[in-house]
Protein backbone atom coordinates (compact mmCIF):
# COMPACT_ATOMS: atom_id res chain seq x y z
CA UNK A 1 0.00 0.00 0.00
CA UNK A 2 1.31 3.39 -1.03
CA UNK A 3 0.52 6.18 1.41
CA UNK A 4 1.99 9.39 2.78
CA UNK A 5 1.72 11.64 5.81
CA UNK A 6 2.82 15.24 6.21
CA UNK A 7 3.63 17.36 9.27
CA UNK A 8 4.60 20.96 9.78
CA UNK A 9 3.19 24.45 10.16
CA UNK A 10 3.33 27.39 7.76
CA UNK A 11 5.90 29.34 9.80
CA UNK A 12 7.43 26.43 11.71
CA UNK A 13 10.91 24.99 11.08
CA UNK A 14 9.78 23.04 8.04
CA UNK A 15 7.55 20.42 6.46
CA UNK A 16 8.08 16.69 6.79
CA UNK A 17 6.80 14.04 4.37
CA UNK A 18 6.89 10.31 5.04
CA UNK A 19 6.03 8.08 2.06
CA UNK A 20 5.50 4.40 2.66
CA UNK A 21 5.21 1.71 0.00
CA UNK A 22 7.57 2.97 -2.70
CA UNK A 23 9.15 -0.10 -4.34
CA UNK A 24 12.89 -0.56 -4.07
CA UNK A 25 15.03 0.27 -7.08
CA UNK A 26 13.27 3.47 -8.15
CA UNK A 27 15.74 6.11 -9.35
CA UNK A 28 14.94 9.15 -7.20
CA UNK A 29 16.92 12.37 -6.72
CA UNK A 30 16.17 15.60 -4.90
CA UNK A 31 16.12 17.29 -8.29
CA UNK A 32 13.04 15.29 -9.27
CA UNK A 33 11.17 16.80 -6.33
CA UNK A 34 12.71 20.27 -6.43
CA UNK A 35 11.56 20.68 -10.03
CA UNK A 36 7.93 20.40 -8.98
CA UNK A 37 8.43 22.52 -5.85
CA UNK A 38 9.86 25.30 -8.02
CA UNK A 39 6.85 25.10 -10.35
CA UNK A 40 4.53 25.44 -7.37
CA UNK A 41 6.16 28.76 -6.42
CA UNK A 42 5.61 30.40 -9.80
CA UNK A 43 2.47 32.27 -10.79
CA UNK A 44 1.25 35.79 -11.36
CA UNK A 45 -0.68 37.07 -8.36
CA UNK A 46 1.49 35.38 -5.72
CA UNK A 47 2.39 37.26 -2.55
CA UNK A 48 5.60 37.95 -0.64
CA UNK A 49 6.00 34.43 0.75
CA UNK A 50 7.06 33.12 -2.66
CA UNK A 51 9.97 35.57 -2.73
CA UNK A 52 11.17 34.28 0.66
CA UNK A 53 10.94 30.53 0.19
CA UNK A 54 13.06 28.67 -2.35
CA UNK A 55 11.90 25.18 -1.59
CA UNK A 56 14.32 22.27 -1.57
CA UNK A 57 13.47 18.70 -0.59
CA UNK A 58 16.16 17.03 1.45
CA UNK A 59 15.85 13.26 1.20
CA UNK A 60 16.52 12.04 4.73
CA UNK A 61 15.43 8.39 4.49
CA UNK A 62 14.59 5.58 2.11
CA UNK A 63 17.05 6.38 -0.68
CA UNK A 64 20.66 5.25 -1.08
CA UNK A 65 22.97 6.06 -3.97
CA UNK A 66 20.07 7.57 -5.89
CA UNK A 67 17.65 4.64 -5.64
CA UNK A 68 14.88 3.77 -3.21
CA UNK A 69 15.64 0.84 -0.90
CA UNK A 70 12.11 -0.24 0.05
CA UNK A 71 11.92 1.50 3.43
CA UNK A 72 9.82 4.65 3.96
CA UNK A 73 11.03 7.68 2.02
CA UNK A 74 11.51 10.70 4.28
CA UNK A 75 11.59 14.26 2.95
CA UNK A 76 12.32 17.54 4.74
CA UNK A 77 11.43 20.93 3.26
CA UNK A 78 12.87 23.79 5.29
CA UNK A 79 10.79 26.91 5.91
CA UNK A 80 13.25 29.75 5.44
CA UNK A 81 10.79 32.22 6.92
CA UNK A 82 11.07 30.40 10.27
CA UNK A 83 14.12 32.58 10.97
CA UNK A 84 11.67 35.45 11.47
CA UNK A 85 9.21 33.39 13.52
CA UNK A 86 11.38 31.42 15.92
CA UNK A 87 9.89 32.86 19.10
CA UNK A 88 6.32 33.13 17.82
CA UNK A 89 6.38 29.49 16.67
CA UNK A 90 8.62 28.06 19.39
CA UNK A 91 7.87 24.50 20.49
CA UNK A 92 9.09 25.26 24.03
CA UNK A 93 7.31 27.61 26.48
CA UNK A 94 8.31 31.27 26.06
CA UNK A 95 8.26 34.12 28.57
CA UNK A 96 6.36 36.52 26.31
CA UNK A 97 3.99 34.68 23.94
CA UNK A 98 2.94 36.36 20.72
CA UNK A 99 -0.37 38.26 20.66
CA UNK A 100 -3.12 35.72 19.91
CA UNK A 101 -5.12 35.70 16.68
CA UNK A 102 -8.75 36.07 17.78
CA UNK A 103 -10.60 37.40 14.70
CA UNK A 104 -11.39 34.50 12.35
CA UNK A 105 -11.38 35.01 8.59
CA UNK A 106 -14.59 34.09 6.76
CA UNK A 107 -13.87 31.29 4.30
CA UNK A 108 -10.86 29.94 6.23
CA UNK A 109 -10.60 27.13 8.79
CA UNK A 110 -9.92 29.64 11.61
CA UNK A 111 -13.27 29.55 13.41
CA UNK A 112 -14.32 25.95 12.74
CA UNK A 113 -10.85 24.70 13.66
CA UNK A 114 -10.73 26.81 16.80
CA UNK A 115 -14.04 25.41 18.01
CA UNK A 116 -13.05 21.84 17.15
CA UNK A 117 -9.67 21.87 18.94
CA UNK A 118 -10.58 24.28 21.80
CA UNK A 119 -8.14 27.00 20.65
CA UNK A 120 -8.58 30.60 21.72
CA UNK A 121 -5.49 31.56 19.68
CA UNK A 122 -6.43 30.88 16.09
CA UNK A 123 -2.81 30.83 14.96
CA UNK A 124 -2.83 27.24 16.20
CA UNK A 125 -5.34 26.57 13.41
CA UNK A 126 -4.22 28.76 10.54
CA UNK A 127 -0.60 27.60 10.68
CA UNK A 128 -1.53 24.04 9.75
CA UNK A 129 -4.59 24.86 7.63
CA UNK A 130 -2.40 27.16 5.51
CA UNK A 131 -1.76 26.31 1.87
CA UNK A 132 1.93 26.11 2.77
CA UNK A 133 1.21 22.42 3.49
CA UNK A 134 0.63 21.85 -0.20
CA UNK A 135 4.40 22.04 -0.73
CA UNK A 136 4.60 18.72 1.12
CA UNK A 137 1.85 17.26 -1.08
CA UNK A 138 3.62 18.43 -4.22
CA UNK A 139 6.76 16.68 -2.96
CA UNK A 140 4.82 13.42 -2.48
CA UNK A 141 3.26 13.89 -5.91
CA UNK A 142 6.72 14.34 -7.43
CA UNK A 143 7.70 10.91 -6.11
CA UNK A 144 4.48 9.53 -7.62
CA UNK A 145 5.40 11.12 -10.96
CA UNK A 146 8.73 9.28 -10.92
CA UNK A 147 6.91 5.99 -10.31
CA UNK A 148 4.44 6.69 -13.12
CA UNK A 149 7.24 7.33 -15.61
CA UNK A 150 8.24 3.67 -15.30
CA UNK A 151 4.69 2.80 -16.43
CA UNK A 152 4.43 5.26 -19.30
CA UNK A 153 2.06 7.72 -17.61
CA UNK A 154 2.34 11.49 -17.99
CA UNK A 155 0.40 14.08 -15.99
CA UNK A 156 -0.05 17.69 -17.11
CA UNK A 157 -2.29 20.64 -16.33
CA UNK A 158 -3.15 24.26 -17.06
CA UNK A 159 -5.54 27.08 -16.11
CA UNK A 160 -8.96 27.17 -17.78
CA UNK A 161 -10.43 30.17 -16.01
CA UNK A 162 -9.40 32.89 -13.58
CA UNK A 163 -11.98 35.22 -12.07
CA UNK A 164 -14.52 36.00 -14.78
CA UNK A 165 -12.02 35.36 -17.59
CA UNK A 166 -12.24 31.99 -19.35
CA UNK A 167 -10.06 30.33 -21.93
CA UNK A 168 -11.70 29.50 -25.25
CA UNK A 169 -14.18 26.66 -25.53
CA UNK A 170 -11.64 24.41 -27.26
CA UNK A 171 -9.57 24.35 -24.06
CA UNK A 172 -12.55 23.35 -21.91
CA UNK A 173 -13.32 20.51 -24.32
CA UNK A 174 -9.69 19.44 -24.68
CA UNK A 175 -9.34 15.67 -24.45
CA UNK A 176 -13.12 15.16 -24.39
CA UNK A 177 -14.43 15.69 -27.91
CA UNK A 178 -12.42 12.99 -29.67
CA UNK A 179 -10.08 15.44 -31.37
CA UNK A 180 -6.34 14.72 -31.03
CA UNK A 181 -4.91 16.74 -28.17
CA UNK A 182 -1.35 16.74 -26.86
CA UNK A 183 -1.74 17.74 -23.21
CA UNK A 184 1.98 17.67 -22.56
CA UNK A 185 2.71 20.10 -25.38
CA UNK A 186 -0.10 22.39 -24.28
CA UNK A 187 1.02 22.25 -20.65
CA UNK A 188 4.58 23.11 -21.73
CA UNK A 189 3.16 26.08 -23.60
CA UNK A 190 1.13 27.05 -20.55
CA UNK A 191 4.28 26.99 -18.39
CA UNK A 192 5.54 29.97 -20.37
CA UNK A 193 2.49 31.98 -19.29
CA UNK A 194 2.62 33.77 -15.91
CA UNK A 195 -0.91 32.48 -15.25
CA UNK A 196 -0.34 28.98 -16.75
CA UNK A 197 -3.03 29.47 -19.38
CA UNK A 198 -2.31 28.27 -22.95
CA UNK A 199 -4.85 30.70 -24.44
CA UNK A 200 -2.71 33.79 -24.90
CA UNK A 201 -5.59 36.23 -25.27
CA UNK A 202 -7.27 34.90 -22.15
CA UNK A 203 -3.97 34.89 -20.27
CA UNK A 204 -3.53 38.61 -20.87
CA UNK A 205 -7.05 39.32 -19.64
CA UNK A 206 -6.42 37.13 -16.57
CA UNK A 207 -3.35 39.16 -15.65
CA UNK A 208 -5.33 42.36 -15.97
CA UNK A 209 -8.06 40.91 -13.73
CA UNK A 210 -5.41 40.06 -11.12
CA UNK A 211 -4.05 43.62 -11.21
CA UNK A 212 -7.54 45.04 -10.76
CA UNK A 213 -8.27 42.71 -7.84
CA UNK A 214 -4.98 43.63 -6.20
CA UNK A 215 -5.78 47.34 -6.52
CA UNK A 216 -9.16 46.82 -4.86
CA UNK A 217 -7.73 44.58 -2.13
CA UNK A 218 -9.66 41.54 -3.32
CA UNK A 219 -8.86 37.96 -4.39
CA UNK A 220 -9.73 35.72 -7.35
CA UNK A 221 -10.47 32.03 -7.87
CA UNK A 222 -10.65 29.97 -11.04
CA UNK A 223 -10.67 26.56 -12.69
CA UNK A 224 -7.73 24.27 -13.48
CA UNK A 225 -7.54 21.26 -15.79
CA UNK A 226 -5.39 18.17 -15.21
CA UNK A 227 -4.97 15.28 -17.64
CA UNK A 228 -3.12 11.98 -17.54
CA UNK A 229 -2.11 10.18 -20.72
CA UNK A 230 -0.88 6.62 -21.14
CA UNK A 231 -3.27 5.02 -18.63
CA UNK A 232 -4.19 1.38 -19.05
CA UNK A 233 -7.81 0.24 -18.66
CA UNK A 234 -8.61 -1.52 -15.39
CA UNK A 235 -7.30 0.82 -12.68
CA UNK A 236 -9.70 1.26 -9.77
CA UNK A 237 -12.77 -0.90 -9.16
CA UNK A 238 -16.56 -0.81 -9.14
CA UNK A 239 -16.69 -3.60 -6.50
CA UNK A 240 -16.87 -1.23 -3.49
CA UNK A 241 -17.71 2.47 -3.26
CA UNK A 242 -14.39 3.42 -1.69
CA UNK A 243 -12.36 1.68 -4.39
CA UNK A 244 -13.85 3.67 -7.26
CA UNK A 245 -11.03 5.70 -8.76
CA UNK A 246 -13.25 8.63 -9.67
CA UNK A 247 -14.28 8.99 -6.02
CA UNK A 248 -10.68 8.80 -4.86
CA UNK A 249 -9.55 11.40 -7.39
CA UNK A 250 -12.39 13.71 -6.41
CA UNK A 251 -11.49 13.35 -2.72
CA UNK A 252 -7.81 14.06 -3.40
CA UNK A 253 -8.60 17.18 -5.38
CA UNK A 254 -11.27 18.41 -2.95
CA UNK A 255 -8.75 18.12 -0.12
CA UNK A 256 -6.63 20.86 -1.72
CA UNK A 257 -7.03 24.22 -0.01
CA UNK A 258 -9.78 26.35 -1.61
CA UNK A 259 -10.95 23.67 -4.07
CA UNK A 260 -14.76 23.58 -3.88
CA UNK A 261 -15.74 21.58 -6.96
CA UNK A 262 -14.43 18.73 -9.12
CA UNK A 263 -15.68 17.33 -12.42
CA UNK A 264 -14.41 14.33 -14.36
CA UNK A 265 -14.81 14.45 -18.12
CA UNK A 266 -17.81 16.49 -19.25
CA UNK A 267 -18.98 16.64 -15.62
CA UNK A 268 -21.37 19.51 -14.96
CA UNK A 269 -21.73 20.48 -18.61
CA UNK A 270 -22.61 16.88 -19.46
CA UNK A 271 -25.48 16.92 -16.98
CA UNK A 272 -27.43 19.18 -19.32
CA UNK A 273 -26.92 17.04 -22.42
CA UNK A 274 -28.62 13.89 -23.69
CA UNK A 275 -27.25 10.41 -23.12
CA UNK A 276 -26.58 10.00 -26.83
CA UNK A 277 -24.20 12.94 -26.59
CA UNK A 278 -22.23 12.12 -23.44
CA UNK A 279 -21.83 8.33 -23.53
CA UNK A 280 -18.77 7.42 -25.57
CA UNK A 281 -19.31 4.99 -28.50
CA UNK A 282 -16.95 1.99 -28.64
CA UNK A 283 -15.20 0.97 -31.86
CA UNK A 284 -12.53 -1.59 -32.71
CA UNK A 285 -8.99 -0.30 -32.58
CA UNK A 286 -7.56 0.50 -35.99
CA UNK A 287 -4.05 -0.32 -37.14
CA UNK A 288 -2.93 3.26 -36.48
CA UNK A 289 -4.18 3.09 -32.88
CA UNK A 290 -2.25 -0.12 -32.16
CA UNK A 291 0.98 1.82 -32.06
CA UNK A 292 -0.22 3.74 -29.00
CA UNK A 293 -2.51 1.23 -27.27
CA UNK A 294 -2.42 -2.58 -27.24
CA UNK A 295 -6.07 -3.17 -26.31
CA UNK A 296 -8.59 -3.77 -29.12
CA UNK A 297 -11.02 -0.91 -28.44
CA UNK A 298 -11.19 2.84 -28.91
CA UNK A 299 -13.74 5.64 -28.34
CA UNK A 300 -15.02 8.25 -30.75
CA UNK A 301 -15.00 10.79 -27.91
CA UNK A 302 -14.04 10.93 -24.24
CA UNK A 303 -16.87 12.66 -22.40
CA UNK A 304 -16.37 10.19 -19.52
CA UNK A 305 -12.90 11.64 -18.99
CA UNK A 306 -11.26 8.22 -19.06
CA UNK A 307 -13.31 6.69 -16.22
CA UNK A 308 -16.42 4.51 -16.33
CA UNK A 309 -17.87 2.84 -13.24
CA UNK A 310 -14.88 3.95 -11.18
CA UNK A 311 -12.46 2.15 -13.53
CA UNK A 312 -10.11 3.58 -16.17
CA UNK A 313 -11.16 2.67 -19.71
CA UNK A 314 -7.91 3.38 -21.57
CA UNK A 315 -8.75 6.90 -22.67
CA UNK A 316 -6.93 9.94 -21.23
CA UNK A 317 -8.02 11.00 -17.76
CA UNK A 318 -9.39 14.56 -17.78
CA UNK A 319 -10.44 16.36 -14.59
CA UNK A 320 -11.30 19.97 -13.75
CA UNK A 321 -11.12 21.56 -10.29
CA UNK A 322 -12.79 24.80 -9.18
CA UNK A 323 -10.71 26.97 -6.82
CA UNK A 324 -12.53 29.59 -4.77
CA UNK A 325 -11.06 33.07 -4.12
CA UNK A 326 -8.64 33.15 -1.19
CA UNK A 327 -10.05 33.93 2.25
CA UNK A 328 -7.46 36.51 3.35
CA UNK A 329 -8.46 39.96 2.08
CA UNK A 330 -6.54 43.22 2.25
CA UNK A 331 -9.88 44.83 3.12
CA UNK A 332 -11.14 42.23 5.61
CA UNK A 333 -14.75 41.12 5.85
CA UNK A 334 -16.77 41.39 9.04
CA UNK A 335 -15.93 39.01 11.84
CA UNK A 336 -16.15 38.62 15.63
CA UNK A 337 -13.40 38.61 18.25
CA UNK A 338 -13.77 35.16 19.83
CA UNK A 339 -12.49 36.40 23.21
CA UNK A 340 -14.65 39.51 23.58
CA UNK A 341 -17.61 38.75 21.30
CA UNK A 342 -17.16 42.18 19.73
CA UNK A 343 -17.87 42.65 16.03
CA UNK A 344 -14.58 43.50 14.26
CA UNK A 345 -12.89 43.14 10.88
CA UNK A 346 -11.31 39.74 10.26
CA UNK A 347 -7.63 39.10 10.90
CA UNK A 348 -5.23 39.85 8.02
CA UNK A 349 -2.48 37.35 7.25
CA UNK A 350 0.00 37.80 4.42
CA UNK A 351 -1.57 36.26 1.32
CA UNK A 352 -1.82 36.14 -2.47
CA UNK A 353 -4.26 37.80 -4.84
CA UNK A 354 -4.80 34.41 -6.47
CA UNK A 355 -3.36 30.94 -6.11
CA UNK A 356 -4.94 29.49 -9.26
CA UNK A 357 -1.75 29.25 -11.40
CA UNK A 358 0.04 27.49 -8.54
CA UNK A 359 -2.98 25.29 -7.85
CA UNK A 360 -2.30 23.61 -11.20
CA UNK A 361 0.85 22.04 -9.77
CA UNK A 362 -0.87 20.93 -6.57
CA UNK A 363 -3.74 19.40 -8.55
CA UNK A 364 -1.28 17.58 -10.80
CA UNK A 365 0.40 16.17 -7.69
CA UNK A 366 -2.92 14.98 -6.26
CA UNK A 367 -3.85 13.22 -9.50
CA UNK A 368 -0.38 11.69 -9.91
CA UNK A 369 -0.50 10.35 -6.37
CA UNK A 370 -3.88 8.62 -6.76
CA UNK A 371 -2.81 7.11 -10.07
CA UNK A 372 0.41 5.78 -8.56
CA UNK A 373 -1.60 4.22 -5.73
CA UNK A 374 -3.93 2.58 -8.27
CA UNK A 375 -1.03 1.18 -10.31
CA UNK A 376 0.67 -0.34 -7.28
CA UNK A 377 -2.63 -1.79 -6.09
CA UNK A 378 -3.02 -3.56 -9.40
CA UNK A 379 0.56 -4.58 -10.16
CA UNK A 380 2.25 -4.72 -6.74
CA UNK A 381 5.96 -5.41 -6.44
CA UNK A 382 8.53 -4.93 -3.70
CA UNK A 383 11.03 -3.90 -6.40
CA UNK A 384 10.21 -1.70 -9.37
CA UNK A 385 11.31 -4.49 -11.73
CA UNK A 386 8.51 -6.69 -10.35
CA UNK A 387 6.00 -3.87 -10.84
CA UNK A 388 7.09 -3.24 -14.42
CA UNK A 389 7.17 -6.99 -15.14
CA UNK A 390 3.57 -7.44 -13.96
CA UNK A 391 2.58 -4.35 -15.93
CA UNK A 392 4.10 -5.76 -19.12
CA UNK A 393 2.28 -9.06 -18.59
CA UNK A 394 -0.99 -7.16 -18.30
CA UNK A 395 -0.29 -5.35 -21.57
CA UNK A 396 0.28 -8.71 -23.23
CA UNK A 397 -3.06 -9.92 -21.85
CA UNK A 398 -4.86 -6.83 -23.16
CA UNK A 399 -3.57 -7.54 -26.67
CA UNK A 400 -5.42 -10.86 -26.64
CA UNK A 401 -8.49 -9.80 -24.67
CA UNK A 402 -10.88 -10.42 -27.56
CA UNK A 403 -10.80 -13.36 -29.98
CA UNK A 404 -11.33 -11.00 -32.92
CA UNK A 405 -8.45 -8.74 -31.86
CA UNK A 406 -6.20 -7.93 -34.84
CA UNK A 407 -3.30 -9.03 -32.63
CA UNK A 408 -4.47 -12.65 -32.48
CA UNK A 409 -6.52 -15.14 -30.43
CA UNK A 410 -7.28 -14.81 -26.75
CA UNK A 411 -5.44 -17.93 -25.71
CA UNK A 412 -8.34 -18.73 -23.36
Amino acid sequence: MLRFLTAGESHGPGLVVIIEGVPAGVALLSEDIDRELARRQKGYGSGGRMSIEHDHAQIIAGVRYGRTIGSPVGLLIENRDFANWQERMASQPVEHPDAPVTRPRPGHADLSGGMKYHHDDLRNVLERASARETAARVAAGAVARVLLRYLGVRVAGFVLGLGEVKAGREWWEAGLNGEPFDFEAVAAQAEESPVRCPDQAAAGAMMEAIREAQTSGDTLGGVVAVAAAGLVPGLGSYAQWDRRLDGRLAAALMSINAVKGVEIGAGFSGAGRRGSEVNDPILPTGSDDQRTRPWPFRRTQNMAGGLEGGVTNGEPLVVHAAVKPLATLAHPLSSVDIRTGEAMPAHYERSDVTAVPRAVVVAEAAVAWELAVAYLEKFGGDHIDETVGAFQQYLDYLRYYAAWSPSGPTGK
